[in-house]
């Protein structure tokens, strides 16, 4: 059984940083693109990052380019999402999710697997 499962979401005050962690298990996501969405009350599901499980090219919404950083350690099946400089506009439910190859990156429908999600929260 495939699963996705993330951690480290919490409570933070504006301009702090949080660390989240989606541990893959289940199957091996050696091909697979690895993202991170978002959903915030009222709004729908957005890209926030994504990150290629081969080369690790990674790609980032305009909105968290430049405080936000998406890593994976293969020997570990896992990606990671840093998080500086923390907004309450970043406020949300934020899900990992895999994706196999071929699909556009930013689109959440293309992505076969989802973890739960974890909340995070910024305080202004």
């Amino acid at each position: 059984q495939v699963q996705l499962v993330e951690s480290g979401g919490g409570l933070v005050q504006a301009g702090g940083s949080l660390r989240l962690s989606c541990a893959a298990s289940g199957r091996t996501f050696s091909d697979y693109a690895m993202a991170w969405f978002r959903q915030a009350p009222g709004k729908e599901r957005e890209f926030v990052a994504a990150i290629a499980w081969k080369g690790g090219i990674t790609y980032y919404a305009g909105s968290v380019k430049g405080r936000f950083t998406i890593s994976r350690d293969n020997a570990k099946n896992t990606v990671y999402l840093q998080m500086n400089s923390l907004k309450p506009e970043d406020t949300a439910v934020y899900y990992c999710a895999g994706g196999p190859p071929g699909i556009v990156i930013m689109r959440a429908s293309d992505y076969d697997y989802w973890g739960q999600g974890t909340q995070v929260t910024v305080s202004s």
